[in-house]
Parts: C-alpha cells; structure tokens; sequence
C-alpha cells in the first residue's frame, strides 16, 4: 500500500481517530508546559480530519465512497470498517474545520494560568476523535461505540466547573437522558444486524427486514437519534446543558454531538425514506420541536440560552426535513446541516467574546455593544442573517430549498410545509432579539463598556460567518458535492407510493457509495417514470438544485412571509414575560425526584444492614425464577444414574451431614470447620471422578480459605446471632440446593450440540504441547478468560486490602492505638535470626514443625509450577501452596516473622504477575503470531538434559506471583496480631494482646 493511499484513504481516516486519542493524552502535558499557546497546537489534529476531508473530496465527488475493513473482534462481529461518502465527508468537515477553530478560540476564552485547561483540551480533542469514528464507521455496532464515547465526553464537558451544582446537574442530566436513548438505539441495531447477518451498514441496507419488526427496529433507533439531538419530547436537556463553558456550547451543541442523531437519520434515509413509521415520528416530532423550540427562545433573557433552544428549533427543522424521505429534502436538509452548523458556532463564539469581554450576556444589561465594537456586531449579522434566511447567506439557500421540496410533496408534508414556515418566522423574531438584545442602544441602559477583543479571540467566528456567506455565494458548487449522497434517495414517489425503478437500489448504498453510473441509472429511471405520470401525480420531474437565485419562485415568496411574520412576532415578543422553562425539564425534575423517593423507600426496606436478610432475599429470588421456570418447563430428560461408584454416595452422605449440621451449629469456629469438610467432600469426589487437578485445587482452596476464615472469626463474636431462625435458613438452604442441582442437571441433560471440550485433550497436545488438559486451558487454550479472571483477582484484591487498612488506621486514629510494625525481622525470633524458639505467646511445636517444613513447601510450590504443564499442578495451584506456607509462617510467629519470609510488597508482586502474565500474551504478538499464542522449544541443556518447555509456563509464573501475593496481601489486611512485637513492645500493648479472645 503506497503512502498516499495509507494517509487518503480508509486506513488515513482511522489514524486521524488514533492521533486525536494520541493529542488527548498529551494535551494535559502539552498544557502544562505551553500553557494557553498549546491550544493552537492541538487544533492541528481537527484540522488535519478538514484537510483528509479536502484531499478526499475527488473520489468522492464523483460518487466513489472511501471504504475499507480490518478485522477487530471476529467472534463477535467488530470490523472497523470505513464508509465515508457525501454525507460523511460532509460531517468531517464541519467536525474538523469547527473544531479546530473552537480550540483557537478557546485558547483565548479560559483565563490565563486556569489549572483546569488540560482536563479541558484533553477531552475536548478525545471528543473531536469519537465525532469523527461515529462519521467514518461503517459497522453499527462500532458506530455505537463511537456514540456512547461522545456521551460520556460530553457529559465531562458540560460539568467541566465540577463546584458549581448547575454543571452537574446538567451533565447529569444529558447523560442519563442520550444514554436511554443509546441503549434502546443498540437494541434497534441488533435487531437489524442479527436479521441481516451483517452488522455493516452499506451490506445491511439492501437486506432490510419488513412487517412489524422492522417497524419495531426503526422506533428503537430513532429513540436514540432523537435523544441525542434534543427533539421533542427531549429538548429539555440540551438548555440546560448551556451551565458548560462556550467554546463547548459552540462545538458539540452547534456542529458535533446533536449533528450526531440528525446524521444518523439522514444516514439511513435513503433505505428507510419510505417506511410508514420513520416518516411519521420525523415529520411530527421535527416539526412541534421547531414551533416549541422557536417560541420558547423568543422568551429568553439570556443570549446563550436564546440560542440553545434556538438550537433545538433548527435541528426540529432537520429531522422534518430529512423525514419527508425525498432526494429534494434530503438535498435541503444537507444543505441546513451545513448551514447551521456555521451560523450557530458563529453565534455562540461571539455570545462568548461578549460574556468574557462585558462581564454578562443578559439581554437587558447590554446596551450600545454595536458602537464599540462595530466588526464583532457585524459578525454577528451576517451570521443572524442566515439564521434567519436572508440571502445570499448559507441559510438562505437552504430555506428555500427546504421550501421547495416540501412544496411539491404529499398532503402531509404540505401540512408540515405550514408548520416549518411558522418556525422559520419564529426564527427571523428571535434573531432579531439576540442582536437588538446584544448589541442596540438602549436608552434606559447604562452602556456597555468591553475590554478591547482581539482579533485572535473573535477571529475563528469572523472565519465560520465569513465561511456561511461563502457557501450561498458559491451554492451550486456545493450542489455538487451534496447532491451525491442525495441522489441515493429516490427522486419522487409516484402517486400510488411504490419507489421508482432502480432507486432502491441506488438507495441501499446509504452514504452514497454507490458509483456514478448506479446513481445515474436509478435517476434516470426514476424521472422517466415520473415523466410518464398524469397530472395529478407528485413526483419531481427535474431535480432541484442549489442556487442563490431560483427567480420569483412560491418558495421565495415563503421566505417572504417568514420574513414578515417574524419581524410581527419580534415586536409582540417585547410585551412577553421571559425566561420561561420548558415543560419537558420540569417533567424531568419531577421523575427524577419521583425516582429517587422510590430508590429510598426500597433502600430501606430491602437494605436494613443484616447480612442474613439480604443473602436471604437474593437466595429466595433465586429460587423463585429460576426454580419455578424450570418447574413449570421440566426441562430435564428422565434418564439418569444416582452415582457410578457406592463410594460417591458414601461421600456425597457425609457432605449432606456435615451441611446440616452446620446451618445447625450455633459457633461460628464449629460451622466454618463443618463447610470445610463439606469443600473438602467435593475434592474427594473429584478424586473419585478421576480428576486429580480439580481435586487438588479444590483441597488447597479450602485450606487456604479455613486459615482465612480463623483470621478474620478472631474478631467476631464465637456465637452466631439468635435472631436468624435455623430452620427458615435451614429451608432456604435445602430450596437452594435443589434448585441449583436441578439447574445443573438440566444443563447437562439439554445438551444437543457436542461440547466444545471433547477436542481440547488432543489440542493439549497438539496445540498446547502439554498433557495436563485443565492447565493447558487454563493458560493456552483459553487463556484470555484467565486474563480476564486474574484482572478481576488483581483488582479486588487491592481494593479490599486498601478498604481493610483505611479501616484500620482510622481505628487506630480513633482509639489512640499504635501503628503497626516495621516489616523487618525483629531480634529474638527463633524463626528468623535467634539460635532458639519463643517461649511466649506462641506455639514452640509450631515452630519447629515451620522450621522444617516452610523451605520445603515452597520448593514443593515451585516444582507444582514447572509440572503443572504435564502433571497435576499449574500456576494456580502451585501459588496456593507458596501461600499456605506463607499463613503456616505466619501463624508460627506473627506478622515480623511473615515479613521476614517475604520482605516485598503485595501490592508490587501483584503488578509483576500482571505485568508477566499481559507481558507473554503481548511478546507472542511482537513475535508475529496471535496474542497469548504459545511456542514449543525442546531444548538440550548440559546439566539438565533435554528440556520441553512451552512458553505459556511464563504465563503461569504471573499466575504464580498474584495468587502469593493475594494471600500475602489478605494476611497483611486480615491477620490479627499473634505477638507482642507486631503492634508495639511497650507493656500496654503486650497486655491487650493478651486478653484479646480467640
């Protein structure tokens, strides 16, 4: 592959989304040492994405997608495949050309020195680069990857000031409600791809399911377009979410993370324009939120709010637009997307410029701004002027447009067209609020007086304005570019509904991939088609196309009337009450407070701090669901033998004993001894199954887990609580047991597939070069699961360890006792440096018996190591003996003398077995083959003689190292003290030591 190809093509886009996760990750560091200046470097990554863009705009223009897929996650059908045709190309730009220009600005927006600039550069670039992998992703499940990436970001932006209670709860609250409508649009997305057997959207289109499931599918991915985009009914989130700082305001909430849903829908239009259900919640929910949203701003005090829900009306103007599932509105609505996004970072970049430079954005305190600063009011005009679609503005031509398509469509969208235009009206009123607010002289009002605003503070919004005046001065160009991706959506509908011939399958290439020569047949067929028609059909015989000028048109004389009825609406807006709030955040207060009233009531009634009780509640559901479904269903063959040796029920009797007297037993020492017996029952069937690994795990496990027990029943009472009635835990117990064994037998007697495990003895051999199977799985053959469990032991274990010594020394604070000891070996230990044993306070036996055996047992842990690829042992079992012979050091003389056996810290050996077990598993990748892949090497050594060694032994060592040090770690957090040295040799501690109970 050449380097052009490399840095233009598929492979181009996804090193822009490595380097913006490369730019946040140095941006806190960048900041640090560059200050505000490091700003201006890190807008290169965006405006690299603008400059692929252009490069890529050739192949493009003439209908020839940017495709390409590598392989992620086969097994679970993850590809990072790249599709980026019109549309896409369309949203890189504004994503790449806005977004570099917002960090130039910021850089002169936050205040010298602010110590929370690199949280904000950081997140700001890493949002950028999901933006952009939700554009270029062609598979649906890694778009909605990409999704949720911009959820979470955009929550950490909009509570970018963590001390003020607003931000919170506006982030707050655009996560909850984007994420509701993420998962419901992941369901949809299943759905789709599991009934296609594709989850790439350009293979996926042409295979479309239909009836009420696919109705179903659509509902499910609109909930998530709608949400991220604020319409109705969740326009409420995106007001509030104006607590975030402005530059962020003018980039997610005008150019990326509302454009996201919005992109979606126009997305998948051209597969799903004709569906019932996608038209109908469009068209409906697109229009009330461009009359709500439109009529709420025009009661705004507060310039950026005026323009959030301003924001709220233009992207109900969009998912109207798109809705009507024509190629005309697809074209209009490219062309508004464009569009707004330019005026509105506009607007919001110089609300910024005002706020920081008079100290407020409240309309009635700004008075005379146009004066002194004449340029930044200008700026603002000419972007006020598309909003309000003024020609020869970006938003002029894309009014009309929209007009235009709607115009010619069905009764419906006619209806629709009424609504739009009223919104457009609404539109020209609150634009002229927000500059006669800002910048007019008012006479009743002290005038304004700024600081001087430089030009590279406002420069980035003269740039966007100037760039908005540019797009409807050279409108056909843009047409031409636009106009593929809208011409894979049918041309017009005929009158009975059907699609016109070839346009589905010019629609299933979505993004317009499909070449120029498919997209011109699906044209043509579809104009002579409505060529052919009669009078009274509503199809569009020529495409409409792009213009600043269409002549005297009854679009143009809409605009007219939006113009008028505007200015009507502006000057009977001045004897409104502002600052109202929208009905949907009140609902979403009053849920929200409902919700919480409910988590409280069932907290405290469900959550009453009695271990018993909650165990009990989590058992009887257990029983409740599983055990009455599998009642009623009985999915159970009723084949079956009772044991395959009289000694298995011999065994099986003493566990069944052993259990019930221990639910009996009223000491907690008795009960912990009797579930001992009954671990160690299992392993003796184990054994008798002829499963010698398993049994010797298990007989460690219990062994290990009893010395547990001992250290932390030290501290607890010696009887149990009378409260609990033995025999409903008795009952609990018995249904428990029935359940779960009646669980496990219909497993195995439902089996119809051969278990995946009848081949691993010959890949232990073959594969794995080992004859012990359960270890050749453990580190081979699955040994991702094993990493994966190790991880989890790695971090529990160090969150358990850490809660038990915070515990402790706030204990020790409150009480006044001494700290624990040094970890060196103290004088007079027998064990670790005196000729002769303690006579006090310890077991002599225990001693000598530790002395003997304690070196032995480790080497015994060793060679179970190195075995355990051939014979029973393994990384697992071997670090449990290591640590037995740690507890039985520990137990002999205290917490000096497990200091002294193991002067290393827990936490550091955890590390190391981590970083050795992540280590093989990243070598064999480095080595060219797959991760955690194993090697052979025979091996002839002088000393030892021949040598088989497989490589995955150095995964076992990792294994090794954490479960020593976990034990290590438990007995440090757990253990009680044994001598008198290990707190403090003074007489009082000695005493204390000593009348504790054990």
């Amino acid at each position: 592959m050449s380097a052009p190809h490399l840095l233009l093509g598929a492979p181009g886009a996804l090193l822009l989304v490595a380097a913006h996760a490369l730019a946040a990750v140095a941006a806190p560091l960048a900041v640090r040492r560059l200050g505000r200046r490091a700003l201006y470097l890190l807008a290169a990554v965006p405006a690299a994405s603008l400059a692929w863009a252009l490069a890529n705009t050739g192949p493009i223009l003439a209908g020839r997608a940017v495709a390409g897929a590598y392989p992620w996650v086969p097994g679970l059908g993850l590809e990072l495949a790249v599709q980026v045709g019109a549309l896409g190309w369309l949203m890189i730009v504004l994503v790449g050309g806005v977004g570099a220009l917002v960090l130039a600005y910021s850089a002169r927006y936050f205040a010298a020195g602010d110590d929370r600039l690199g949280r904000f550069a950081a997140l700001f670039v890493a949002f950028a680069g999901a933006m952009l992998g939700l554009v270029v992703s062609d598979n649906l499940l890694v778009l909605y990857v990409f999704w949720e990436l911009t959820t979470v970001l955009s929550y950490l932006l909009i509570g970018h000031d963590a001390a003020r209670r607003a931000s919170r709860a506006a982030a707050t609250q655009a996560l909850l409600v984007t994420t509701l409508g993420g998962l419901a649009m992941l369901a949809g997305f299943v759905m789709l791809g599991q009934h296609a057997g594709t989850y790439r959207w350009s293979q996926l289109a042409g295979a479309l399911p239909d009836g009420a499931y696919l109705t179903v599918a659509l509902l499910l991915v609109l909930l998530g377009a709608l949400s991220k985009s604020a319409i109705f009914p969740f326009s409420f989130w995106l007001p509030a979410a104006m607590a975030a700082p402005t530059p962020v305001s003018a980039y997610l909430h005008a150019a990326a993370m509302v454009k996201a849903g919005v992109f979606l829908t126009a997305l998948m239009t051209p597969a799903f324009g004709e569906a019932t259900a996608w038209r109908a919640v469009l068209l409906v929910a697109g229009t009330l939120t461009m009359l709500v949203g439109g009529w709420t701003a025009l009661r705004q005090h507060d310039a950026k709010l005026l323009l959030a829900h301003g924001t709220v009306s233009q992207l109900g103007l969009l998912m109207a637009v798109f809705g009507a599932g024509s190629r005309d509105a697809a074209l209009a609505g490219t062309a508004m997307l464009l569009a707004h996004a330019l005026f509105k970072a506009t607007l919001f970049l110089v609300v910024g410029v005002v706020d920081r430079s008079t100290g407020t954005r409240d309309l009635r305190e700004l008075s005379g701004l146009g004066r002194r600063a004449p340029w930044l009011a200008a700026v603002a005009v000419l972007a006020g002027a598309s909003m309000a679609g003024l020609p020869p503005t970006a938003g002029f031509v894309a009014k009309e447009a929209i007009f235009e398509a709607l115009l010619h469509g069905s009764a419906v969208e006619r209806v629709v067209l009424g609504g739009l235009v009223l919104g457009s009206a609404l539109t020209v009123a609150y634009t002229l609020r927000l500059l006669r607010g800002v910048f007019a002289t008012k006479p009743a009002v002290t005038p304004a007086r700024p600081r001087r605003i430089g030009w590279a503070f406002a420069g980035p919004a003269a740039l966007l304005a100037v760039a908005g005046l540019a797009v409807g001065g050279f409108a056909p160009a843009v047409d031409r570019m636009l106009a593929v991706y809208a011409d894979t959506v049918y041309v017009g509908t005929a009158q009975a509904g059907a699609p016109p011939p070839g346009a589905a399958q010019a629609g299933a290439f979505g993004d317009g991939q499909a070449d120029a020569a498919q997209i011109g047949a699906a044209q043509a067929d579809a104009v002579q088609i409505a060529a052919a028609q009669s009078g009274d059909g509503h199809a569009i015989v020529v495409p409409y196309q792009l213009a600043l000028w269409h002549g005297f048109t009854p679009a143009l004389g809409l605009s007219v009337l939006a113009l008028a009825v505007g200015a009507g609406l502006f000057l009977l807006a001045a004897r409104l009450p502002g600052g109202v709030r929208s009905t949907g955040a009140r609902a979403y207060d009053r849920v929200l407070t409902w919700v919480g009233r409910l988590a409280v009531e069932l907290t405290g009634a469900t959550q009453r701090g009695s271990l018993p009780f909650s165990l009990g509640v989590i058992l009887l559901v257990m029983v409740a669901l599983p055990g009455g479904v599998m009642l009623a269903g009985r999915p159970w063959s009723a084949e079956g033998r009772a044991w395959d040796t009289p000694a298995q029920a011999v065994v099986a009797a003493g566990v069944i004993v052993a259990a019930v007297i221990a639910v009996r037993a009223s000491r907690r020492l008795t009960a912990m001894i009797l579930v001992g017996v009954t671990g160690y029952g299992t392993a003796v069937l184990f054994v008798l199954h002829g499963a010698p690994d398993l049994a010797l795990t298990q007989f460690l496990v219990e062994t290990v887990t009893i010395a547990m027990f001992v250290l932390v029943l030290r501290r607890l009472p010696p009887r149990f609580s009378r409260r609990p009635s033995r025999r409903g835990r008795a009952a609990i117990g018995v249904a428990v047991g029935v359940v779960a064994a009646g669980m496990a037998y219909a497993a195995t007697s439902a089996r119809q597939a051969e278990p995946i495990s009848s081949g691993f003895a010959d890949l232990a051999v073959s594969y794995g070069g080992g004859d012990n199977v359960v270890n050749v799985i453990l580190v081979d053959i699955r040994a991702w699961d094993t990493m994966g469990e190790i991880a989890v032991l790695v971090a529990a274990a160090t969150g358990v360890a850490s809660l038990i010594f915070r515990g402790s020394a706030a204990l020790r604070r409150r009480t006044g006792s001494p700290g624990p000891a040094s970890r060196t070996p103290v004088a007079g230990r027998w064990l670790a440096t005196a000729p002769r044993p303690a006579t006090e306070g310890t077991s002599i036996i225990l001693q000598v018996v530790t002395r003997l055996l304690f070196h032995v047992i480790v080497l015994l842990s060793v060679y179970l190591l190195f075995s355990g690829h051939n014979a029973p042992g393994g990384g697992f079992a071997a670090g449990l003996v290591c640590g037995l012979a740690l507890t039985v050091r520990y137990l002999a003389g205290g917490r000096a003398e497990l200091n002294a056996a193991a002067p290393v810290d827990a936490g550091a050996v955890l590390g190391a077995g981590l970083f050795v077990a992540v280590g093989t598993g990243a070598a064999a990748m480095l080595l060219g083959g797959d991760v955690l892949q194993s090697a052979t090497l025979d091996l002839s050594l002088p000393v030892l003689g021949e040598v088989h060694l497989v490589t995955s032994v150095f995964f076992d060592i990792g294994v090794y190292l954490i479960v020593v040090a976990l034990v290590l770690d438990i007995l440090r957090s757990l253990g009680a003290p044994i001598g008198a040295d290990d707190i403090s040799m003074d007489d009082s501690s000695v005493k204390t030591m000593k009348e504790e109970p054990v």
